[in-house]
């Protein structure tokens, strides 16, 4: 296996090398961090508003515009940015105080005025992501400079508002306030001038490059100054590029998936957040969703079968080379196990046993009628089925190779097909696949965030943000949206309604959660040290460049490096 990896290694080497004097030398590198993996196009725009294209931009949100708050999710702390302070004063009042003395980045005082100007845009225009808040929020009102009043009509959807809370990027009311609705929802906003530790200072077709704002208020509110002056975040065109130039010490960080990593982190070529299998933090959860409007998908017997056939090992094995590990049966990230009712999962939880698998088919009347070594429904109907997912996903394709063949040993009757992306998509949000993966449930301060997307409703005609298997129980709707308006605060209150949740979802199965994909973090320390990492002398922080991962423990990186001398 170690040559086979060192094959790679070499590659990558030798391509890296071409890659990097591409690169050119412009900064200086003992003052520049070179990171990768965020980007898969080349750049488009700077609006913060605009959440499509942000993973080529990752560092709009986070770097250049910044929400009121901060979250880390490895302490599940919601951290003041630029509020000072956030405070309920009661249950439909939410007060938010600024910090005094804040800028923009052309030196114009930032202000309350900004930030309810930028909460309005929500409300005037529909095509917004955030717009659907204001079916709840009544108003937003500067009070002063520094006081900001969020006034809810109803009962707030306080799981969704803290969510946003970090994620809405804030930004300046006199720069934006004459752009037409199309600048303001789709305009590539180009020059962006936001409030953050970084501006914009160049772009080409295959990188980013930001500076240090040497006047950024986080400097003397914070006593905060990130390391680098510069950051430039590349898009190698291809892993084994960006695996060369971090091997040669070209690239500082990478994000991106690189192959043959645990070998070299063996060799001690390179470094991850953990020393040893997973290696990586998991970042999001992949689930294989199962069309409940199709048969024999819709018997929750066959579904239960399935998660049970499901060699996961393998999947882990072959597919990521032991990067990732299984998956709770509830979906929840290891940084929300405190959502997780142990008891549901230890009474109605799955685990690979394929005798289990068979028997629970032939408790339910699936039979092998015809001898041909796959089973038939139980009204003696033919089985034959499909799971998928797009054409050059490769860690994805040999996942569901395995899981095909998990299906077959227990004669299951299922054939892994790879068709191009936009066939694929359409499927998924048309409803007309038998099986696929998707894995949107990614790192949250809130289990909501899951279960909204796995059990979202009404059912519709295209299921674009969740439910792709168009489960349709009542039941679990209406406990999905009473937990989407408890308090953040009742913490029981919380677990109470995920108990039930989860005791739903695993009677049913409508949907298989399998792994954790990992937040892929691999890191040379040639030109910077003290990387985050699972080490206790180091800094533990997300190590994340992902668009919507800067403000979750990226910029705090930063801030946590030292040159290497």
């Amino acid at each position: 296996m170690h040559a086979k990896w060192w094959k790679v290694a070499l590659f990558g080497l030798l391509t890296g090398l071409l890659g990097f004097f591409a690169l050119g030398q412009q900064f200086p590198r003992s003052e520049t961090l070179y990171i990768s993996g965020a980007a898969w196009g080349p750049p488009s725009d700077w609006n913060p508003f605009i959440t499509w294209s942000k993973a080529n931009t990752s560092g709009t949100v986070g770097l250049i515009y910044e929400p009121l708050f901060f979250y880390d999710p490895l302490r599940d702390e919601l951290i003041p940015w630029f509020a000072e302070s956030g405070t309920w004063k009661g249950e439909n009042l939410f007060e938010v105080k600024l910090r005094e003395g804040l800028t923009w980045q052309d030196g114009v005082p930032l202000t309350a005025e900004d930030v309810a100007f930028t909460f309005e845009l929500g409300k005037k225009y529909p095509a917004i992501w955030f717009s659907p808040m204001w079916d709840y929020l009544e108003s937003v009102v500067a009070v002063g400079d520094r006081y900001v009043e969020f006034s809810f009509k109803g009962t707030p959807l306080y799981q969704e508002f803290e969510n946003n809370l970090y994620n809405i990027a804030i930004v300046p009311k006199h720069i934006w306030e004459g752009r037409t609705e199309e600048e303001i929802a789709s305009g590539a906003n180009e020059n962006p001038i936001g409030s953050g530790a970084y501006r914009y200072h160049s772009h080409s077709s295959d990188r980013n490059v930001y500076v240090r704002n040497e006047d950024w208020w986080g400097i003397r509110l914070l006593g905060l100054k990130p390391a680098p002056k510069y950051i430039v975040d590349i898009r190698f065109a291809s892993n084994n590029v960006a695996l060369g130039s971090l091997l040669k010490g070209e690239l500082d960080l990478s994000n991106n998936f690189l192959p043959g990593i645990a070998a070299l982190v063996e060799q001690g070529y390179v470094k991850t957040y953990l020393p040893e299998p997973p290696y990586m933090l998991s970042a999001n959860t992949a689930v294989l969703f199962l069309n409940t409007t199709k048969k024999p998908m819709d018997d929750p017997a066959f579904r239960k079968a399935l998660a049970h056939a499901i060699n996961v090992d393998d999947i882990i094995k072959y597919a990521f080379a032991g990067l990732v590990e299984r998956a709770n049966p509830t979906g929840l990230l290891p940084t929300l196990s405190k959502y997780v009712d142990r008891e549901v999962v230890e009474e109605l939880g799955f685990t690979y046993d394929p005798e289990k698998a068979k028997m629970i088919l032939a408790e339910a009347g699936y039979a092998d009628i015809d001898g041909d070594g796959f089973v038939e429904a139980p009204d003696g109907s033919k089985i034959s089925l499909e799971v998928t997912c797009p054409y050059g996903w490769t860690d994805w394709m040999e996942a569901i190779r395995v899981i095909a063949q998990s299906a077959r040993a227990v004669g299951i009757d299922l054939e892994n097909k790879t068709p191009d992306y936009g066939a694929w998509n359409t499927a998924l949000v048309s409803g007309t696949f038998d099986m696929t993966l998707n894995n949107w449930a990614s790192l949250s301060n809130t289990p909501w965030t899951l279960y909204n997307l796995l059990f979202n409703h009404p059912i519709r005609d295209t299921m674009g943000s969740g439910n792709f298997g168009r489960y349709d129980n009542p039941e679990a709707f209406d406990l999905v949206d009473e937990l989407a308006a408890t308090p953040v605060w009742d913490t029981e209150g919380m677990q109470a309604i995920c108990s039930r949740i989860q005791r739903i979802m695993l009677t049913d199965l409508p949907m298989i959660p399998l792994w954790y994909n990992g937040l892929w973090y691999q890191y040379n320390d040639a030109v910077w040290t003290n990387f985050p990492s699972a080490a206790e002398d180091t800094p533990h922080w997300l190590p994340c460049t992902w668009a919507g991962y800067w403000q979750m423990g990226g910029l705090h990186a930063l801030f946590e490096l030292k040159p290497a001398g």
